[in-house]
């Protein structure tokens, strides 16, 4: 029997706006972690405008170990 491919995406798969990633990634990392401003992301989205293929928008399963290791060398 043929294995069925699921379509469901996954939470870190879904499709964030600026706002959703921002409140996200901020609420989620640990206390003593830079947290990411709005200003900061579209920095990001700037120098890695090949990440951003899809309209713009954001993933956490995409973005956010990126955003881990770009923050702290960009504050």
């Amino acid at each position: 029997m043929a294995k069925k491919i699921s379509t469901k995406i996954m939470p870190d798969e879904r499709p964030l706006t600026n706002a959703e990633f921002l409140e996200s990634y901020n609420k989620n990392m640990p206390e003593g972690y830079p947290r990411v401003t709005l200003s900061q992301l579209e920095r990001f989205k700037e120098v890695h405008a090949s990440l951003f293929k899809n309209k713009g928008v954001w993933t956490l399963d995409h973005h956010r170990k990126r955003m881990i290791d770009w923050l702290p060398q960009n504050i």
